[in-house]
């Protein structure tokens, strides 16, 4: 008994850390490994968009105007000087590809997180302290998911989106605009998710015993509560995401989102067309960029879902 005894003692148990555990899943997940690395292509080219099209493309407000059709003024294709041709004023549509990516990729990024802080926040303080601070705040979430999602977009981006904008100028044509739109859209979702999670979390065993050793509600919030909200909202951000980029998309596409000068996919997608049959790539191209990004969010949003939700990959 003592030399087994030994034997077990003197075996080391090495410990995986989460962060560890989860990229070996991640690894073993060919479709999300393909996802990720395509995110990250993306996002390096959006934020290099600068340096690459100085190096294999044109400044993307820039028009060459001897580019067109000499005989009838139309955009030409693709070519060793412009690989994605040019649009219909003479722009480098390569170059407006890669600043498209950057505008789509800070809506949706900087939109859903500002949303998730927000939503994320006001459903901890209504889920636990319910009461009248819980009716205010769910029947205002109620009133808000009353509305049309695209319909409310697009009354909220033509009213802001021609002169001084709005909330005394806060919110500018353009970029806040967008940004303004899928904050307040977003955050009714997370608060939701937050609240109900925290209904139950709040009657959990850990959080009395909490109390019972006379812990504030601000250390039980933030030691016990807020560590088990994390996963479940990490998740839902990651399949918001690609619903913001689609939203923007969409508001540029009906001329209330991203304004010109500014690349947008939508916007690009809206200006090819009428030259649809002509100009194929100018339609192409944006259209192809934003299908397979919102693609790759959704594959690696379902693949992060399953790994950190080992009950619904059980269930599956």
């Amino acid at each position: 008994m003592s030399m087994g005894s030994d034997a077990v003692a003197s075996v080391d148990v090495v410990g995986t850390r989460p962060l560890s555990l989860f990229w070996e899943r991640v690894r073993s997940d060919k479709v999300a490994l393909v996802a990720f690395a395509f995110l990250l292509v993306v996002t390096f080219s959006a934020v290099l968009a600068g340096p690459i099209t100085s190096l294999v493309g044109h400044p993307p407000n820039a028009q060459y105007p001897d580019r067109l059709d000499p005989a009838f003024g139309t955009p030409t294709g693709p070519s060793s000087e412009f690989l994605f041709g040019v649009d219909p004023v003479g722009s480098d549509v390569f170059a407006r590809v890669l600043y498209g990516a950057r505008v789509s990729l800070t809506v949706a990024i900087v939109g859903t997180g500002i949303a998730m802080l927000i939503g994320t926040s006001l459903g901890i303080v209504a889920g636990y302290y319910r009461g009248v601070v819980d009716t205010i705040i769910s029947r205002t979430i109620d009133v808000m998911l009353a509305f049309p999602l695209l319909l409310l977009a697009l009354g909220i981006g033509s009213a802001c989106s021609v002169g001084g904008g709005c909330a005394g100028g806060l919110i500018q044509p353009g970029m806040t605009t967008v940004l303004g739109i899928i904050v307040l859209v977003s955050w009714t979702y997370f608060a939701r998710l937050a609240r109900g999670q925290v209904l139950s979390l709040r009657e959990k065993e850990f959080v009395e015993a909490a109390r019972a050793t006379g812990a504030g509600d601000l250390a039980i919030i933030a030691r016990e509560i807020l560590p088990n909200l994390l996963t479940p909202v990490l998740v839902y951000v990651t399949l918001v995401i690609p619903l913001n980029i689609l939203l923007e998309a969409a508001l540029s596409y009906l001329g209330v989102g991203i304004n010109p000068p500014q690349a947008s996919w939508g916007q690009m997608i809206a200006e090819a067309t009428p030259f649809f049959d002509s100009a194929w790539w100018y339609f192409l191209f944006p259209g192809l960029a934003l299908v397979l990004t919102v693609l790759a969010f959704n594959l690696l949003g379902e693949a992060i879902r399953d790994i950190l939700d080992p009950h619904l990959s059980k269930a599956n």
